[in-house]
């Protein structure tokens, strides 16, 4: 596993690159680099799924020699980087459905195949409402064949693109359009939704892996490792979305960071259905840091705080931390 660099060895936390070697450093500081998705899209302002794009796909890029093709799900990565007649891609891009994205990347695979295209490696990506929830099925039947495909899921935990509803990905109490803050119990619901790197892990495939925004080189070293080996592969990368979640458009990598530090987004590598890496923390942060930056939580610290549920959320988070060893 490669060591981790910390921001106090560099002064940023979003680690500056001129302070590092040459083979220490992002994709992004290599003048050499893809911009596979480039300037000119439509996210919004701080958007962590266009952070995390771009860093993935550029990492994917150069880890196949640029022999890559991207299939996309249908949602705000597809719509923001393709207005029609526009797009921001620069390289073989295809969108077909909201659900179908793993399907179609495994006949992309096999046409390659077919057609002798060796070393044209594929890549499928969508939010976490065309893969925890639409795209599901797909999805397993991809794990379950073996298909030589990487998928990646942007989790942004709703469907920002259709107006923020609920996705089997969106946390406890958070409001969305379709769980909204009222009632005497305020949000999403609590026992409700589903962990897909763990689903995935059950198949069994090759390798697994959960990554964020708040740590991009360690982003970009498992989309490496993933594109170094063949077979199904997952990656769940988790993108905070200022707009659905109410957070400053500036604040996107702390609250990313919050989400690990805390214990309530674990950061780990699985291969065969066993995890053998995890990213540790040297301090576990109160569940309070980094809901209170978020107004999808807003109604949790009202004038009469509800303990009872940052008490709940603070327990899921405590598991975490026991159930995959984060501290050291």
């Amino acid at each position: 596993m490669e060591a981790q660099i910390k921001f106090y060895q560099t002064g940023t936390f979003t680690v500056g690159n001129r302070l590092l070697a040459e083979d220490q450093r992002t994709v992004q500081a290599d003048m050499h680099r893809t911009n596979s998705l480039n300037s000119g899209h439509r996210a919004c302002q701080g958007c962590g799924e266009a952070l995390g794009a771009r860093y993935a796909i550029d990492a994917a890029m150069r880890a196949t020699d640029n022999k890559l093709i991207a299939v996309n799900a249908t949602g705000c990565l597809e719509v923001f980087s393709t207005p029609y007649p526009e797009t921001s891609w620069q390289l073989p891009w295809i969108h077909s459905l909201f659900g179908n994205a793993a399907a179609v990347a495994s006949g992309v695979a096999a046409a390659q195949r077919a057609l002798g295209h060796k070393g044209v490696r594929v890549i499928a990506q969508g939010g976490d409402g065309g893969t925890t929830d639409i795209g599901f099925g797909c999805l397993s039947g991809m794990f379950e064949r073996n298909d030589d495909v990487l998928y990646i899921c942007y989790d942004n935990e709703a469907y920002m693109n259709t107006g923020v509803q609920r996705s089997s990905a969106t946390p406890p109490a958070a409001r969305t359009a379709t769980t909204p803050a009222v009632g005497p119990h305020p949000g999403n619901v609590f026992g409700t939704g589903k962990n897909v790197p763990l689903i995935a892990m059950a198949h069994n495939i090759p390798y697994v892996a959960t990554a964020s925004v708040s740590n991009l080189r360690d982003l970009e070293r498992k989309v490496t490792y993933a594109m170094s080996i063949e077979g199904a592969r997952y990656i769940h990368i988790f993108v905070p979305c200022p707009l659905g979640w109410g957070s400053a458009p500036e604040d996107t990598i702390k609250v990313a960071r919050l989400a690990v530090e805390t214990g309530l987004y674990p950061l780990f590598e699985a291969h065969h259905g066993e995890i053998t890496a995890r990213t540790h923390i040297r301090h576990q942060v109160p569940v309070t840091e980094y809901l209170k930056l978020q107004k999808r939580f807003a109604h949790l610290f009202g004038k009469t705080p509800d303990h009872e549920r940052i008490a709940m959320i603070q327990k899921m988070a405590d598991h975490n931390i026991a159930k995959f060893g984060l501290l050291p």
